[in-house]
């Protein structure tokens, strides 16, 4: 079987003759395939160990720390990915490469602007981290997983708050219309409805932070983190939205060796050099089928490593994010808008006559509720009034009230 490796070095792949084999023995052949000292090695299944920046950090990692542990035991398989900190420096292989100004070639314009574009990782991100409202989270992983089964892909903005420290808070997922595949995601932005949410959010005391999307199940099979497209789709929502605290979040399911399925979030950053490429468009963006997906091709020369290639490895363009949860001040129990099933005004009835019991802030603090009403009232004034209530939890006007319930009512 095949390992995928993830280190600070990218994404590489260990050949295993035999799936049952130890934690040592699979340190030996990291050691015999990639050149890395076996005592050097420190393993995991937890991507955070790649954000440890210290001794004490990395051994509180101790998943893999037992040498005899089977790796069948940790549920990994072929294609799972296993995460690498090592002490010490390498060379790497990188792809292959035409010198600029070597013997019998004359140093071009080009070349000498490849020599100023050179692509490295970079190790910080902007983001500190980043929090996901438990219940809009599930909503969406619960309708991809459930409902799609996670057989075509599907993609949300993401909402919420960034803290002076670029902490990122995301409370609710607007999902636009969209055509999702097996293999790609045609976002179907509709900028009336998208003037209805940034007014929503401005009343919410919040802003767009994000991005998220899945891969589908055959995507899991593949050796990369994002393919291609998906770096050019992120890079571009992330150039537009010109916040450096950005996240792109990759929702994926992992199938382990005995048939169970587990859904992981995983949230990146796309790194400066990325979105400097993207504006000042390095990127090739006719993409053949026959292109690596796990390589971004690039309309010029740059330089990686120490060699100029027009092919970048796409792990060289991702920055970790530390992840977690938190309980939001918003409910996300209202159907969600451009899903299989249109959102009516029966909706709104049902909801309002399940929710009696609370006040009636409570009963319309859901961003997808809000959304079904702001189509009917004023942009200027009822939208943002309302959103504003909510984010305040103030009482709702009563003249706000009873047009809502007679809206319901007309259902």
């Amino acid at each position: 079987m095949m390992l995928r490796i993830r280190s600070r070095d990218g994404l590489e792949r260990v050949s295993v003759d035999n799936p049952h084999i130890t934690v040592s023995q699979l340190k030996s052949l990291i050691q015999a395939q990639l050149q890395i000292p076996f005592h050097n090695q420190t393993l995991s299944t937890n991507q955070n160990l790649l954000l440890a920046k210290t001794h004490d950090e990395i051994s509180r990692f101790t998943d893999m720390a037992d040498p005899n542990t089977l790796l069948s035991s940790l549920n990994l398989a072929h294609g799972s990915i296993v995460f690498l900190a090592y002490e010490g420096e390498r060379t790497v292989a990188g792809p292959t490469f035409n010198p600029a100004g070597s013997f019998g070639r004359k140093m071009t314009m080009d070349d000498l602007i490849a020599k100023q574009m050179r692509i490295t990782r970079q190790e910080n991100p902007h983001c500190e981290s980043v929090s996901f409202d438990r219940d809009c989270a599930n909503a969406f992983q619960h309708y991809v997983n459930e409902t799609l089964v996670f057989a075509v892909k599907r993609g949300g903005f993401m909402y919420g708050t960034v803290s002076e420290e670029g902490k990122v808070e995301v409370d609710f997922i607007y999902e636009p219309p969209q055509q999702g595949t097996e293999g790609s995601l045609l976002l179907l932005r509709d900028p009336d409805e998208e003037k209805l949410v940034e007014a929503i959010a401005v009343g919410l005391g919040m802003r767009r932070v994000g991005f998220i999307f899945t891969q589908t199940i055959t995507q899991d099979k593949k050796d990369y983190t994002l393919s291609n497209r998906e770096v050019l789709q992120a890079a571009e929502l992330h150039a537009e939205s010109g916040l450096k605290e950005w996240v792109t979040a990759l929702v994926k399911l992992e199938v382990n060796e005995d048939g169970a399925a587990d859904v992981h979030f995983e949230p990146f950053q796309l790194s400066d050099m990325c979105i400097r490429l993207f504006k000042e468009d390095w990127f090739e963006t006719e993409i053949g089928e026959d292109v690596d997906p796990k390589l971004s091709k690039m309309k010029k020369d740059v330089v990686v490593g120490v060699k100029d290639t027009r092919e970048v490895d796409n792990d060289f363009f991702l920055v970790l994010v530390k992840i977690s949860d938190h309980q939001g001040p918003l409910s996300t129990n209202f159907p969600i808008e451009n899903r299989i099933n249109p959102v009516t005004m029966k909706a709104l009835k049902n909801h309002l006559d399940r929710t009696k019991s609370l006040p009636f802030v409570k009963r319309i603090s859901d961003f997808h509720l809000l959304l079904l009403l702001a189509r009917f009232l004023d942009l200027g004034s009822d939208v943002h009034a309302l959103a504003e209530c909510v984010h305040t939890q103030t009482a709702v006007p009563e003249g706000y009230q009873l047009l809502i319930e007679s809206m319901a009512n007309a259902a």
